[in-house]
């Protein structure tokens, strides 16, 4: 198989893959299924019952709410999170191909890669508590009792707050928009530098690359505790536009 081949394979079914799984996920995250299973109040139900199939929404949730409805999922949600996982992974070899197809000036080539495995990397890493870490809190989080369960479920919120904060925010999200959306432009400038691929697939990836740097600025500095709402109605936008600018690269790449 040629790296043309390979890269083009990678190029439609990574970003099919990864948007497969985010929208399994938000099934998999339903309401009503982890209501029944969490024993919620019948107030609480009424007052939520229109937030189904709210994933990520959910993910901005209180501790309390994500463990329970986490822990309601089964084994069906953790493997939606390992696809998602594998996804993020299969980025790796994505950018390392097309990189060697796009053959632009070795500076280009370079950053590319490097970029490109960073980004696929971070947001590995922001993902891979969902199968490994987050099943073992929730787990103890939903079965504590006795006279010391409130106590445990709070410390156990506060270990949870902070691998969220940590590892979804600060690496999956803050650094995974970052350097993709640096490997965005890096890759609109090595097709706009060369005639692999049209010219017009360049100048689209520069504005979705932008897009997905707006996305950084979601949790810093003053927006650090809620977040800035602008960047997070643009981010879910800008990934769709992403996905299907990479299945494009790889449909033309094959022509």
């Amino acid at each position: 198989m040629s790296a043309e081949v390979a890269a083009s394979i990678l190029l439609i079914a990574v970003p099919i893959a990864f948007n497969a799984a985010f929208f399994a996920l938000g099934r998999a995250f339903d309401y009503p299924t982890s209501c029944a299973r969490s024993r919620m109040r019948s107030s609480d139900v009424s007052r939520r019952v229109g937030r189904a199939f709210d994933y990520p929404n959910i993910l901005r949730e209180e501790p309390d709410e994500i463990l329970r409805r986490f822990a309601a999922g089964g084994s069906g949600l953790l493997l939606r999170w390992q696809a998602l996982l594998i996804s993020a992974v299969a980025m790796l070899p994505l950018t390392a191909l097309l990189a060697v197809v796009l053959a632009a000036r070795p500076v280009l080539t370079a950053l590319s890669i490097v970029i490109g495995a960073a980004a696929a990397l971070v947001q590995a890493l922001g993902l891979v508590r969902w199968p490994f870490a987050v099943p073992e809190l929730a787990r103890r989080y939903v079965s504590e009792q006795g006279p010391d369960a409130d106590a445990t479920r709070r410390t156990i919120e506060v270990t949870f707050a902070t691998l969220h904060r940590l590892l979804g925010v600060g690496i999956g999200e803050h650094l995974g928009y970052l350097l993709t959306g640096l490997w965005t432009l890096l890759v609109a400038a090595s097709i706009l530098s060369t005639d692999v691929l049209p010219g017009w697939l360049g100048i689209i990836g520069l504005p979705i690359g932008v897009s997905l740097l707006v996305g950084t600025l979601e949790f810093v500095g003053p927006n650090e505790r809620d977040g800035w709402p602008l960047a997070g109605t643009v981010v879910p936008i800008a990934y769709i536009a992403w996905s299907l600018w990479l299945i494009a690269l790889g449909v033309f790449l094959i022509l």
